[in-house]
């Protein structure tokens, strides 16, 4: 009798519920909830697909010119969705991704300064931006660039800065980290050229500002860091207190480079060819364009920008700055103004 209703009672209660009683007696393995097991997305099927978290596992070269500029490989997992990428906090340009790899361009170090670097990757393209410029006349370094009356004032004296805000590599979904190094000629320039544009390094060259301005006291100087050698047609000894005008004096040091240039490695360029200018190269500046040059720096940096536009900036002394902008200097803070370059041949 009982096992009686209970067989009616069951068939009674199919007939009420029907499917989803043949579906709870088929559920088994999860405790009959029914959820998807692994932490990936269902695909209504009862299986999914994990989400593999990104990982970077190596990364080579680990070590790199501070100029930067070689190709950099991150090697890993689940990589496909990196867009950008930052070291030490600059963007990299040419950033290609699949699952397992990211390569990249690696961008000079910030102040051509040798250490480790953090490599952050992130799901969002980052576009690199020109490095901002700063500025110091700490060692009295006049701020109008050797012109006699100058024509900028304190608004146009400021550095313009233009360095776009990135983000911050504790929101990367993966790191790694680099070492920065002083591995060629350019980078030992541009190393010294970062470490004195506003502690000058007068215990070895003093400073030519009280007769005129520093700036070819300067650039001579990155040139002796490059690999030059002091001769007697271009010297500066005794912290200053003798030296030739080739070294210190624009006027001079600009025809007698030009007169050397074959034993230099060096090619004048005018400035509509600055396509071809590289970070270490020279620059001379004539603010009422009279054909003498009355300012020289040394190029930091050559940017192009999405259109095709060459930026061209510049470590000096007189105004004291690692990043000037050469169209700023002529345009704005000496309007009339021009230049060209004395660029190396390798």
């Amino acid at each position: 009798m009982t096992a009686s209703l209970t067989r009616r009672s069951l068939l009674s209660l199919a007939g009420v519920t029907g499917i989803g009683l043949a579906v709870a007696a088929c559920s088994s393995g999860d405790g009959g909830t029914g959820k998807a097991s692994g932490g990936g997305t269902s695909n209504g099927g009862g299986s999914s697909t994990p989400t593999a978290k990104p990982v970077a596992k190596s990364l080579s070269p680990a070590q790199v010119p501070l100029a930067g500029g070689v190709t950099i490989t991150v090697a890993g997992s689940g990589l496909a969705a990196v867009t950008g990428v930052t070291v030490g906090g600059i963007a990299a340009r040419d950033v290609k991704a699949t699952a397992t790899k990211v390569t990249f361009t690696a961008p000079h170090q910030a102040m051509y300064t040798a250490g480790s670097a953090d490599v952050a990757l992130f799901t969002t393209a980052i576009e690199p931006s020109p490095s901002a410029n700063q500025s110091s006349d700490g060692n009295g370094s006049a701020a109008n660039d050797g012109q006699t009356g100058a024509t900028q004032d304190s608004a146009t004296a400021t550095p313009t800065p233009t360095t776009a805000p990135v983000p911050d590599a504790s929101t990367a979904v993966a790191t790694s980290t680099l070492a920065y190094a002083a591995l060629t000629d350019v980078d030992r320039q541009l190393e010294y050229a970062m470490a004195h544009w506003k502690d000058y390094n007068l215990a070895e060259y003093g400073t030519m500002n009280p007769i005129g301005g520093d700036c070819a006291n300067y650039v001579s100087q990155t040139l002796i860091a490059r690999g030059w050698q002091q001769r007697s047609d271009w010297y500066n000894r005794s912290a200053g207190a003798e030296h030739s005008a080739t070294w210190t004096y624009c006027p001079t040091m600009d025809p007698w480079l030009t007169a050397n240039a074959a034993e230099f490695g060096l090619t004048r360029r005018s400035l509509d060819e600055r396509d071809k200018v590289k970070v270490g190269d020279i620059v001379f500046y004539d603010w009422n364009d009279n054909d003498s040059p009355d300012h020289t720096t040394i190029v930091s940096e050559v940017f192009t920008e999405p259109d095709g536009t060459v930026r061209i900036k510049s470590a000096s002394h007189n105004q004291d700055g690692p990043y000037r902008d050469l169209d700023e200097m002529i345009t704005v803070q000496h309007p009339g103004g021009t230049a060209w370059f004395h660029t190396f041949d390798a």
